[in-house]
């Protein structure tokens, strides 16, 4: 039987800003962080360049960073730090420093509060960079005693927090690369990835479950099977092909044309990215935080997520979200739509990859 070519594939995110925050940021001056005002040389940064400029500033810096986003109008790397020493470093790596008065063990404690005392259904929280605090989302079904707990919670936490409403409702997007079949089901392919010099490919953990049978179309023959498959708490899947089914590693942009994938990355806040999904394509967006625990409801909480300003829908699920040609995140879930806009949850790839002891291929 002929199978037809799989791709993984782009897909715009909605919402893409001319800010785009990548390890977390747009030109923000929050009330409780002040940039300085001394003169120094600033590199001009790809973002991906950017995102590895901070790693390596944030293993210098120790506790003394509070996080780093990238401003993509002036390509430049911002990195909070909470004293003058670190400041001079950051400056000497040729990046921006900004004081800030939280230090990232200070926002940990805030999410760790929040998991303890308001782990409600239809909420997230992230750290921000920019505002150097940890903003919580709660969505359209979280009301009555339930917001007020919330509502509490947050104002215990002081300026470590910042409550924020979504129109929408939090969900996965199951029901996105191209489509993949499974049981009446329909998601879609992430990446295809390579584990023991034999091709597999990954997707979203909430899917199916280990052993389910995939196909490239709605009642055809099975093309491969689920070996692995992490949902909650992580949300990503492994599939391992059988017979000659093609496996290009690249993502289908759905214009006739496609995207090589070489690697993997990180995210970075302000990182300009693009998502492709078996049912709204490709659409662009923007990183606007990272280390994302989202509550889906019925137990299903998903942490270490990127959260993003893509639009997706029902089938999306799984498919890709990356940066030129490196492969970024796998599509979770959300709310909104890519009519209304909406908010969009990735599951990191380097992370997926690491525990299945796979590569991009």
């Amino acid at each position: 039987m002929k199978h037809r070519r799989i791709t993984t594939r782009r897909t715009a995110v909605a919402g893409g800003a001319a800010a785009a925050l990548v390890i977390a940021g747009i030109t923000f001056q929050s009330a409780n962080a002040t940039d300085s005002t001394e003169q120094f040389s600033v590199k001009a940064l790809t973002a991906p360049a950017a995102g590895t400029l901070a790693l390596s500033l944030k293993t210098d810096l120790g506790a003394a960073e509070a996080g780093a986003y990238y401003e993509t109008g002036t390509k430049t790397l911002v990195v909070n730090v909470v004293s003058e020493d670190a400041a001079q470093t950051v400056r000497a790596a040729g990046a921006k420093p900004r004081v800030v008065e939280n230090t990232l063990a200070e926002l940990g404690a805030a999410r760790k509060a929040l998991t303890e005392n308001a782990t409600i259904p239809g909420t997230s929280w992230a750290t921000d960079p920019v505002s150097n605090k940890v903003i919580v989302t709660a969505d359209r079904t979280v009301s009555g005693a339930k917001l007020t707990t919330l509502q509490q919670v947050v104002r215990n936490l002081g300026g470590k927090a910042e409550l924020k409403r979504s129109a929408g409702e939090f969900k996965t997007f199951a029901s996105g690369g191209d489509a993949i079949h499974s049981g009446g089901g329909r998601c879609s392919l992430g990446f295809n990835v390579v584990k023991g010099g034999e091709p597999h490919f990954i997707t979203a953990g909430h899917c199916g479950d280990t052993g389910s049978e995939w196909s490239d179309s709605a009642g055809g023959a099975a093309i491969g099977a689920m070996v692995e498959s992490q949902f909650p708490g992580n949300d990503f899947a492994l599939v391992k092909y059988s017979g000659d089914t093609p496996h290009p590693s690249e993502v289908n942009l759905y214009n006739g044309s496609a995207q090589a994938i070489t690697k993997a990355g990180d995210a970075t806040v302000g990182m300009p990215v693009q998502r492709s999904g078996s049912t709204t394509q490709v659409h662009d967006g923007e990183v606007t935080g990272l280390d994302a625990t989202v509550n889906y409801g019925n137990g299903d909480v998903v942490e270490g997520l990127i959260q993003t300003s893509v639009c997706a829908e029902p089938g999306d699920s799984g498919g890709s979200l990356f940066a030129g040609d490196t492969a970024i995140g796998l599509t979770s879930g959300g709310s909104g739509d890519c009519s209304s806009g909406g908010e969009t949850f990735f599951q990191p790839v380097t992370e997926a990859l690491s525990t299945f002891g796979a590569e991009i291929g």
